[in-house]
């Protein structure tokens, strides 16, 4: 029985130092979720009046561009997948995936061809065990993107999107990416970032409905759209990556919550059983010493006789 009851005082301890450690996780998580959250609030004014400019030189002239060309029939399509470089973040990162692989079949259904372009190591790891092509890949900020990161990933991207598909380039390019919602809510959803849709761009930037003043462009429309367009890629990619960070740090945060409380149950439990236990040794010693007392008693009185 003694030997029980150190197996669980073993157990407790290694409990106890784990829930010290998802604990700590949780409270760092929950701190960088409110870094986060300014970031992204931060990000939105420059994003929301790059995408005004974007609308109004897009409505303001018949310039045919990359930025808001529709192709008649596209061939080809880029995908950024933005995931976690770490883990104990729940299904963060598994749900983004799911929402690429649905993508990915929708696209291929209608007659694309896919380039996947992956952000985080969670990402990677999952392509590259099932031996799938990567066009590109990045690393190393996802908990913490910053505006430089943004513009390396978006370098590749923009040269897709203009070069010709029969050389290498793409006719679409979406991204997708976990959206916060609240600390409790992250939604992995997909957009398409590229051709730009007018619609969509006047619901971003809350001028849906209003009737735009006309514009001279100089030296053209077009010269202005290409000075846009690496703008308004990196602003759409940063805004993405400082969403899923927040998403990320909310996700973990959960986990880690959800494992510091399962810790604590356990550790009731075990200790429930190690009473049990430690009583059970206590009754079986006393058992034996009353035991031992009366067949010394039964000895003593038969030797009297």
């Amino acid at each position: 029985m003694g030997a029980q009851l150190r197996v669980y005082k073993r157990r407790i301890r290694a409990i106890t130092a784990t829930k010290k450690i998802t604990k700590a996780m949780e409270m760092i998580a929950a701190s960088r979720i409110v870094k986060a959250q300014r970031k992204v609030a931060a990000s939105m004014p420059y994003a929301t009046e790059l995408t005004r400019a974007v609308t109004a030189v897009a409505t303001g002239s018949n310039t045919k561009h990359a930025l808001t060309t529709e192709v008649e029939t596209p061939t080809r399509a880029a995908i950024l997948l933005i995931t976690s470089d770490r883990g104990l973040a729940g299904g963060y990162s598994s749900n983004a995936i799911k929402q690429a692989e649905r993508l990915t079949e929708r696209l291929r259904g209608e007659g694309k061809e896919v380039d996947t372009y992956i952000v985080g190591r969670k990402g990677l790891a999952y392509f590259g065990f099932r031996e799938r092509k990567v066009t590109d890949s990045w690393t190393g900020f996802t908990d913490s993107p910053a505006y430089a990161d943004a513009k390396r990933v978006a370098g590749p991207l923009i040269e897709a999107i203009q070069t010709e598909t029969a050389e290498g380039g793409v006719d679409e390019l979406h991204v997708v990416y976990t959206e916060f919602v609240s600390m409790m809510t992250q939604n992995a959803v997909d957009s398409r970032m590229l051709p730009l849709s007018l619609d969509q761009a006047a619901e971003e930037s809350g001028t849906k409905g209003e009737i735009l003043p006309l514009f001279d462009f100089e030296p053209s429309a077009e010269d202005v759209l290409d000075a846009l367009l690496p703008r308004y890629v990196e602003s759409r990619i940063y805004n993405a990556l400082l969403q899923s960070a927040a998403s990320e740090h909310a996700a973990r945060r959960r986990a880690m919550k959800s494992a510091t409380d399962n810790a604590g149950d356990l550790i009731k439990s075990l200790s429930r059983l190690a009473n049990a236990a430690r009583q059970a040794e206590i009754t079986q010693e006393i058992s034996e010493i009353v035991g031992g007392a009366s067949a010394m008693a039964d000895a003593t009185a038969g030797s009297d006789k």
